[in-house]
């Protein structure tokens, strides 16, 4: 039983990993269109696991009928002005702003996602009739795979912007770590955290959003050739999309 709650806590961070270490499969620094290509991907990521991974679940979570928007729309705000603030405070010392925000975004948005996973595996120890091991452990590896491309978007364009990849890497592979930690500490304390779950899955949808809209669009947006971020975006929202949709 222990082990295979421990799978299922650390799959997540796996696909989290594996995505990151896509930094060791660069030749060179990437050019500036490459770079357009890799932020409108990751505008694209980000804002469909908003949708899918965090705003809807939260949505469906809250269970209040016609009002289960509020907990959402309570959480995204936070997450918002939580963003807004964070980047105010940001030292102005820190050059590629972009590239930060993002990775603290992402580290936000994996936080829910690993107390979803734990929260399901609570479901289970508990022996509810309603959560099997399987379904669990299919969470587990459908949050996994969504984030495969989540790792890469951290460490690729960290090394685009001079990082070495190691540390690129090890930035990208610890932005999921915080997925077992909250999982385990889910399941130690299921009965408090499941009912502010929505707003901690909103929350972390505001962040993404803002990062998406105040950083990473204007960038991608920006120079000759900025069809190309428009394209990337569009193929990194279908691509989450559909993990979300055939995973989740």
């Amino acid at each position: 039983m222990q082990s295979s709650v421990l799978q299922g806590i650390l799959l997540p961070f796996w696909g989290t990993s594996l995505g990151a270490a896509c930094v060791f499969c660069l030749r060179r620094a990437p050019s500036a269109v490459l770079r357009r290509v890799l932020e409108g991907f990751a505008a694209g990521v980000m804002t469909a696991a908003s949708v899918w991974s965090l705003l809807l679940p939260a949505i469906d979570w809250a269970d209040m009928g016609r009002w289960s928007f509020l907990p959402a729309a309570g959480g995204f705000w936070l997450g918002v002005l939580f963003l807004r603030l964070l980047e105010r405070l940001l030292p102005e010392a820190i050059t590629d702003r972009s590239t930060t925000m993002t990775l603290l975004a992402v580290t936000l948005h994996n936080i829910p996602e690993g107390m979803a996973v734990g929260v399901v595996l609570a479901g289970w120890l508990t022996g509810g009739t309603e959560v099997s091991l399987g379904a669990a452990l299919a969470l587990s590896l459908g949050i996994a795979i969504q984030n495969f491309p989540e790792g890469a978007i951290i460490s690729l364009p960290l090394a685009a912007n001079g990082e070495g990849r190691t540390k690129a890497f090890v930035l990208g592979t610890l932005s999921g770590i915080v997925e077992p930690i909250g999982g385990a500490l889910t399941i130690v304390a299921a009965s408090f955290v499941v009912p502010v779950l929505p707003y901690l899955l909103a929350f972390a949808a505001g962040a993404m959003l803002y990062v998406v809209v105040e950083e990473l669009i204007p960038e991608m947006s920006a120079g000759h050739h900025s069809n190309i971020g428009v394209i990337a975006f569009s193929v990194g929202f279908t691509l989450m999309m559909a993990l979300d949709t055939v995973l989740g």
